[in-house]
C-alpha cells in the first residue's frame, strides 16, 4: 500500500495516459492545505481538480465533479483509486444511491461494488458525492478508522446560493474532506486542456476563494485599537504561510506577533511569546480569542496549568474554564504553551475536527540552545503549528504597544506577496512595497527551513522557487556591482540561499557564479581525499577545525566519517564568512553564505550555493581524539601550518591548489585571506613566529594557557556586519586590511592596533567589564601590551591618541566636566587603566585576570563590578587607590572606602596633580 505522496500517485496514475472527462460539467478547483493532501489532475491553468490525501488510518480521493465519477472515460483512474483506497483487496466497495451508475462502472471493470445507504463495517471503500451534510461525522469516523473515501462534487453552484464566503466552512463536502486539508472552492476550474503529469503536480501558490477571512480578523479584533504587547517577555516573530491563516498583530515593519488559521473544522490563535496570554492588558483580546475559537459551542474551555494565570481573564469576562494536565476530550477550546510537542498529533486531530487551539510561545530561547539544530524543523511549538501554516521564528520582534493593524497590512500574507514577486521577476507587472519585499525575504528564508520532504505542499513551493530563480538568475552581486538591502535582487540571493540550504540541487542556480568567484578551470577531483583532524576540543566553545579543502560554487560534496564520529555530535562548515548582512542598506555579497550540517550519519553530501572552504566543526569538550574525514567533490585549498608544512610544499601548493581563499595556521591562530595575497608570500614561516609570539603575549596579560585551547581566527571579507573590523570566532576584517596581517615587515615597523585590539575584545570577562564604559577601552590593553613587549613601539607611537598631549588633554576634560561617569568611556576609561599599569606594572593585571578566573557570586550590577575592581586592584597593589579611582568619577562605595583605609594611600597618585591644580 503507498503510504508517502509520490508512490501513492504513481499508484493512482499506473496505466492513465489521459484525462478522458466529461464535456458539460463545470468543476471547482480544489484548495488543499494539508500536508498529507497533494494534486492528482491540474489542468493547463495550474487549478487541482483531482487530488487525494491521507487521515488517520484511511484515505481520501476527492474530485472536483461528480460527473466524473460517473464517466466510464475515466475508468481506468477510477479502478486505480479503488485499488488505492481499499484498504483489504477483498473488502467491498460501497456507493451511496446517489452515485448509483458509478456502480455499473466499477462492476463492468469486475469490482465487487454495491448501492448501501451510508459507510459501514466491511466496506473497505464508500463513494458519495459531497452535497449530503447529514452524514459528516460518520464519514470521518470511517476514513478515520482506515476506510478509503471517494467523494465528488462542486461548490461554485453551492456558492451561489448560500454566499461565497462561507464556502469552505459551510459547503457539506468540505465538513468531511477539510480534515485531510482539501476542500472545494467556489471558483470554477478551467475546461481547456488537462495535463496527465508523470510526477505529483505542483500545488498553486495562491488560490483565490471566495472566503473572506478578513471577517474572522474583524471578529477577532473587534472593539480593540491597540495591541500591548510590552508583558515583559521578548516575543518572537511569527511566521503566516498557510492558505487559511492569517495575520492579526504586526509592528510597522509587518513582524507578526499574533495569527490565527482555520484547519478543518477548526480553529488556532497563536500569539508570539506565552506571557500575551496572561496578560490583564491582553484580555479583550483573549476572549475575543476564545470565543471565535468556539465556534458557538458550548463545551469546556480546558486551560493547561502553565497558563493558570489565564484562567482569571477569561472568568472575568464570563468564560467559563478550568485548569487541565492535558488536552481532555469533552473540550472545545484548549489552551497550552509552544513548549511541549507530547500532545502534537492529538493537538492535530482536535483541531481539524472542530476544537479550537490557543497556544503562545517565543522560540528564539530554544534557538540560542540549540545550535546548529532548526527551529521550524524541531523546535516542539513547530511541529504543532507547521501543519496549520503557522510557526515560530527564533528572530525576535521588540515589544511596544501597536495599533491594530490597518486592513492595508492585515492584508499581507507569505503566499500573496510570492505570486507577487514571482510576477515581477517575469516581467508580467507585479506590485510589492519595500516593506513587503523585506518581510518576504524574512517569510521566504524561514518557509524553506520547514522540513518539505514528503509533504507536496511544501515541495511545490521549493519547485516554483526553484524555477522562479532559474529563469530570473542570480544577480552578480560584488563590491563593483552592489545591490540594495531592499531590491529584488536582494530578494532573490536571500531566498537563492535558504533553497539550496533547504537541500535543493543548487547546481543549476549557480551556473555562471563561477566566472567570477573560482577560475573556471577548476574542477573537483574524482577521487576521495582523506584528511586527520584531531577531534579533542578542551575549550567552552565549539571549534572550526579547517580540512585544507575547499568547495565549489554550486556544487556537492560527500563527506565520510566513523560510527564513531557520527555520534559525537560533530558538524560540517562550509564557508568561514559568517557575518550575516541582511541589515546591511548595501549588499556587496549575498546575506548568508555559509552552511552547516550536523554530521549525524556517516556519510552526509553537503553543499553551499557560495561554496566556500570545508570545515569539521568540534563541539566543546569533545573527547573524539584523532578523526580521519574522507570527502570526495573538494579541491585542495592553499594550507600553510607553521612547524608541518615545509617550504617546498607551500610553493607547490600556492601553484596548484588555486580555490580562491587559503588559510595560514599556528596552533593559536589562522587567518583567513584570499589566495591572491597569499601567492605573494614567498615563505610564511617568519610572520607566523611573529604571530604566535603575540599570541603567547595575548595569553599571558589575560593569564589564559598558551597554546590557545582553540586557535583564534581572523577572516577577510568583502563585506563585514560591523565596523572596520569585529570581534567573536572568528574576527571579521575588510580586504584591505589583509596586507597588514600577513606582512612581517609591516607588524614590526607600523604595529598592528586593529586585530589585537580585537582579539583584546575576545579577552574581555565580564567579571571585571563595565559596559557600556568599557567596552572599547579595556581591549585596547592588549594592543598596548603586544606592541610593547613583542613589537617594540612604545604605546605613544603605537596609536595617535596616546600621544602624551592627547593623554593629558582628555584627562582634563573629564575633571573640566566634573568627572561624570558617562563621559568615562573609550579612550578616557583606557588612561584609567595605563595610569594604574604605568603606576604598577603588568603583572597586576595578570594576577587579577587570574583570580576573576577563579571568583564565584560575582556582582552582576555595574556598581557592584567596579567597586569589586577597587577592592581588588587595591589589595593587589597594597595600596589605598580609592582617592585615585574616585578622582575618575567611579562610585565608590562606602563600605569599599571603609574596607580600604588600612591600606596606605598611593602618595604617586598620578590624578593627585590635576586635583590639586583643581583646588
Amino acid at each position: 500500500m503507498a503510504t508517502i505522496p509520490a508512490a501513492a500517485f504513481e499508484a493512482l496514475m499506473d496505466g492513465v495516459t489521459n484525462w478522458d472527462v466529461p464535456k458539460g460539467p463545470i468543476p471547482s478547483e480544489l484548495l488543499l492545505i494539508g500536508e498529507a493532501a497533494f494534486p492528482v489532475m491540474v489542468n493547463d491553468k495550474g487549478q487541482v481538480l483531482i487530488a487525494a490525501s491521507f487521515y488517520g488510518q484511511g484515505r481520501l480521493v476527492v474530485v472536483s465533479h461528480e460527473g466524473y465519477l460517473l464517466h466510464a472515460g475515466l475508468a481506468p483512474f477510477l479502478l486505480n483509486a479503488m485499488s488505492w483506497l481499499c484498504p483489504s483487496p477483498v473488502a467491498p466497495i460501497g456507493v451511496h444511491p446517489c452515485l448509483a451508475s458509478l456502480v455499473n462502472i466499477l462492476q463492468d471493470s469486475g469490482l465487487e461494488a454495491q448501492i448501501v445507504s451510508e459507510p459501514r463495517e466491511p466496506l473497505g471503500v464508500y463513494c458519495i458525492n459531497a452535497y449530503d451534510d447529514t452524514m459528516t461525522a460518520k464519514l470521518i469516523q470511517f476514513v478515520k478508522r482506515g476506510g478509503g473515501l471517494l467523494i465528488g462534487g462542486q461548490a461554485w453552484y453551492w456558492a451561489s446560493k448560500h454566499g461565497g464566503d462561507k464556502v469552505l466552512s459551510k459547503f457539506p463536502g468540505n465538513q468531511v474532506t477539510s480534515v485531510a486539508g482539501v476542500y472545494f472552492t467556489d471558483i470554477c476550474g478551467d475546461r481547456g486542456r488537462f495535463k496527465v503529469s508523470k510526477k505529483v503536480p505542483k500545488i498553486p501558490l495562491h488560490v483565490r476563494c471566495g472566503e473572506d477571512l478578513r471577517q474572522d480578523q474583524q471578529q477577532l479584533l473587534e472593539g480593540i485599537s491597540e495591541l500591548d504587547i510590552k508583558t515583559g517577555g521578548v516575543p518572537s516573530q511569527l511566521l503566516v504561510h498557510g492558505a487559511l491563516a492569517i495575520p492579526l498583530g504586526l509592528d510597522a515593519s509587518l513582524g507578526c506577533f499574533l495569527a490565527a488559521a482555520s484547519y478543518g473544522h477548526g480553529r488556532v490563535v497563536l500569539a508570539a511569546h506565552e506571557g500575551l496570554l496572561c496578560a490583564p492588558k491582553m484580555g479583550p483580546f483573549l476572549l475575543n480569542a476564545v470565543r471565535w475559537l468556539a465556534r458557538g459551542q458550548t463545551g469546556k474551555i480546558g486551560v493547561n496549568t502553565s497558563l493558570k494565570n489565564l484562567c482569571p481573564l477569561l472568568s472575568k469576562g464570563g468564560l467559563e474554564c478550568s485548569l487541565v494536565s492535558h488536552l481532555t476530550s469533552d473540550s472545545c477550546v484548549y489552551c497550552c504553551v509552544a513548549y511541549s510537542d507530547k500532545e502534537a498529533k492529538q493537538l492535530h486531530e482536535f483541531v481539524a475536527e472542530g476544537g479550537g487551539l490557543l497556544i503562545g510561545g517565543q522560540a528564539w530561547w530554544w534557538a540560542s540552545q540549540n545550535p546548529g539544530r532548526s527551529t521550524l524543523a524541531d523546535f516542539p511549538g513547530n511541529v504543532i503549528l507547521n501543519c496549520f501554516g503557522l510557526s515560530i521564528l527564533p528572530q525576535t520582534l521588540n515589544p511596544g504597544c501597536f495599533p491594530v493593524p490597518s486592513p492595508e497590512m492585515r492584508s499581507y500574507h507569505f503566499r500573496k506577496a510570492l505570486s507577487e514577486f514571482q510576477a515581477i521577476l517575469n516581467h508580467r507587472g507585479g506590485n510589492l512595497e519595500k516593506s513587503c519585499l523585506a518581510k518576504l525575504k524574512i517569510d521566504g528564508a524561514a518557509f524553506l527551513q520547514i522540513p518539505a520532504e514528503g509533504v507536496p505542499a511544501y515541495i511545490s513551493l521549493h519547485r516554483l522557487l526553484r524555477k522562479m530563480l532559474r529563469q530570473s538568475g542570480l544577480p552578480a552581486v560584488s563590491r563593483e556591482n552592489p545591490v540594495d538591502r531592499d531590491s529584488c535582487e536582494a530578494a532573490v540571493l536571500c531566498l537563492a540561499t535558504q533553497l539550496a540550504h533547504s537541500g535543493t540541487d543548487c547546481s543549476q542556480l549557480a551556473q555562471g557564479l563561477g566566472t567570477w568567484t573560482c577560475p573556471s578551470s577548476l574542477y573537483p577531483s574524482e577521487h576521495p581525499i582523506t584528511v586527520e583532524i584531531d577531534g579533542a576540543n578542551p575549550g567552552n566553545d565549539d571549534s572550526w577545525v579547517s580540512t585544507g579543502l575547499y568547495l565549489l560554487e554550486g556544487k556537492n560534496a560527500e563527506v565520510m566519517l566513523s560510527e564513531a564520529a557520527a555520534l559525537a555530535g560533530l558538524k560540517v562548515q562550509i564557508g568561514c564568512h559568517t557575518d550575516d548582512l541582511t541589515e546591511a542598506s548595501k549588499l556587496s555579497r549575498a546575506p548568508v553564505v555559509t552552511h552547516q550540517c550536523c554530521m549525524d550519519r556517516t556519510t552526509r553530501s553537503v553543499s553551499c550555493l557560495w561554496g566556500g572552504l570545508l570545515y569539521v566543526v568540534i563541539p566543546k569538550g569533545s573527547q573524539l581524539g584523532p578523526v580521519s574525514v574522507t570527502i570526495k567533490g573538494a579541491v585542495p585549498a592553499p594550507y600553510y601550518k607553521l612547524g608541518k608544512t615545509s617550504l617546498e610544499e607551500w610553493k607547490r601548493c600556492i601553484q596548484e591548489n588555486l580555490a580562491p581563499w587559503g588559510e595560514l595556521a599556528t596552533d593559536n591562530i589562522i587567518l583567513t585571506v584570499p589566495t591572491t595575497n597569499l601567492q605573494a608570500l614567498e615563505d610564511p614561516e617568519p610572520v607566523l613566529h611573529l604571530w604566535d609570539k603575540m599570541m603567547q603575549a595575548v595569553a599571558r596579560l589575560g593569564a589564559e594557557p598558551f597554546p590557545f585551547r582553540r586557535p583564534e581566527r581572523i577572516v577577510a571579507d568583502v563585506q563585514i556586519s560591523a565596523g572596520w573590523m569585529h570581534s567573536g570566532y572568528p574576527i571579521m576584517c575588510h580586504l584591505e586590511s589583509v596586507q597588514e596581517l600577513i606582512s612581517e615587515a609591516g607588524m614590526r615597523s607600523k604595529g598592528l592596533w586593529g586585530p589585537i585590539h580585537e582579539l583584546g575584545h575576545n579577552q574581555q570577562r565580564h567579571g571585571w567589564e563595565f559596559p557600556p564604559h568599557t567596552t572599547e577601552a579595556t581591549c585596547n590593553l592588549w594592543s598596548v601590551y603586544v606592541h610593547e613587549t613583542v613589537l617594540g613601539i612604545p604605546r605613544a607611537q603605537a596609536h595617535p591618541a596616546l600621544s602624551p598631549p592627547k593623554r593629558e588633554k582628555r584627562i582634563k576634560d573629564h575633571l573640566g566636566k566634573g568627572a561624570p561617569l558617562c563621559n568615562w568611556n573609550v579612550w578616557t576609561a583606557l588612561e584609567t587603566y595605563l595610569q594604574l599599569q604605568e603606576g604598577f606594572g603588568w603583572e597586576p593585571f595578570t594576577q587579577l585576570f587570574a583570580e576573576y578566573q577563579t571568583l564565584s557570586g560575582l556582582p552582576k550590577d555595574k556598581a557592584g563590578k567596579m567597586n569589586l575592581w577597587v577592592k581588588k586592584f587595591s589589595e593587589k597593589v597594597q595600596k589605598n587607590l580609592v582617592p585615585f579611582f574616585e578622582a575618575w568619577g567611579w562610585p565608590v562605595q562606602k563600605e569599599v572606602t571603609d574596607h580600604l583605609t588600612c591600606l596606605p594611600q598611593w602618595q604617586e597618585n598620578p590624578m593627585g596633580v590635576y586635583i590639586c591644580t583643581k583646588e
